[in-house]
């Protein structure tokens, strides 16, 4: 499909800098059988049924957003995915002053090689010492906010809060899950005494989430893989709500991604471990889930076209429409869409 069927125009002012205080009060946009209403997340109990299951990504996201020296030149560098103990993928700004074999010190005792220069810009960095990353980036790393904030506001000790969910517990993103930020223990008690349940996987965003598409038909885009796994208790649940007559709601457009990599034609969904570079687009038939809780996202992005594959472009157009027209705040600190086909 040609790239520009998925453009619109955003004002500025309609990118939330900042997330709503408190979390489940940010608006939600529903999109059904009922055309749009507008809501808040604290609505949620009342939009879902009994025997619903709501399925969060756990990951966590960690400071993979690094700025140091090779020599005279500033190098500054963002960790995409994990590929060995001590050693990540990166993109990195600058790059051209980096030779295969350089080293760049990001201060704090913290060091790394670069090596093997990828087709898609992309350098692997590999960690000095013996120390595990996770502590090295906890001395000289940064919350990877999105450029769409960063390029607007420095990162501050709010965001170590703010960008993390309630349900983070397995270190590796370097991105948020951001629909699951609108959550609070609150929000959760009402939903579990409205009988809708929840279960957890994990799926470690990488920073290619964020990329834009630059080829002009959507065949011809490479998705960057995310490694995610499921485990077969979870397997097991989702399957039993639906086979129940329940329905699985997503949250978050990388559970879905998760979800849906595991599920066979059949509509079961299998334990996975491992990575996953679906792509998902108009024409795509959904497998394993019956609707998603996502956040408002950009112009010409997969994730745009994911949630027009699973509600309709024109449809999603028009919903995107009234979101601009009515001051919804969009993208990761922005308020929430409920998307059920």
């Amino acid at each position: 499909m040609n790239v520009d069927l998925f453009d619109f125009t955003l004002p500025p002012e309609n990118i939330a800098l900042r997330p709503a205080v408190p979390r489940d009060a940010a608006r939600m946009l529903v999109v059904g059988a009922d055309g749009l209403q507008d809501r808040v997340v604290g609505d949620l109990p009342a939009q879902l049924r009994r025997g619903d299951l709501l399925v969060f990504n756990d990951t966590r996201v960690i400071p993979a957003q690094l700025a140091g020296r090779r020599g005279d030149a500033r190098i500054a560098a963002t960790l995409h995915k994990r590929e060995g103990p001590r050693r990540w993928r990166a993109f990195v700004r600058n790059a051209r002053r980096l030779r295969d074999g350089d080293t760049i010190d990001f201060g704090e005792g913290v060091s790394a090689v670069a090596t093997d220069r990828d087709a898609d810009g992309s350098i692997a960095l590999v960690f000095a010492g013996d120390e595990p990353v996770e502590l090295l980036l906890a001395r000289a790393g940064r919350m990877p906010l999105p450029p769409y904030i960063a390029s607007r506001r420095a990162t501050d000790a709010r965001d170590a809060d703010d960008y993390q969910t309630m349900f983070a517990a397995r270190p590796g993103a370097v991105a948020a899950p951001t629909a699951a930020l609108h959550f609070t223990p609150a929000l959760m008690a009402a939903l579990d005494a409205a009988g809708i349940g929840h279960a957890t996987l994990t799926l470690h965003v990488g920073a290619g989430t964020f990329l834009p598409v630059k080829a002009d038909d959507t065949a011809d885009h490479r998705m960057h893989a995310e490694w995610g796994r499921i485990d077969a208790a979870v397997a097991d649940r989702l399957n039993t709500v639906r086979a129940a007559g329940g329905r699985v709601i997503a949250v978050g457009t990388t559970s879905l991604r998760l979800i849906e990599s595991a599920a066979g034609a059949d509509g079961i969904v299998r334990p996975f471990a491992g990575d996953t570079a679906i792509f998902i687009t108009p024409g795509y038939r959904f497998r394993g889930i019956d609707g998603l809780m996502t956040n408002f996202h950009l112009p010409r992005s997969t994730l745009f076209m994911l949630v027009s594959a699973l509600m309709g472009l024109d449809r999603m157009r028009d919903a995107y429409a009234h979101a601009i027209g009515q001051g919804y705040r969009f993208y990761s600190y922005g308020d929430a869409s409920l998307l059920l086909p």
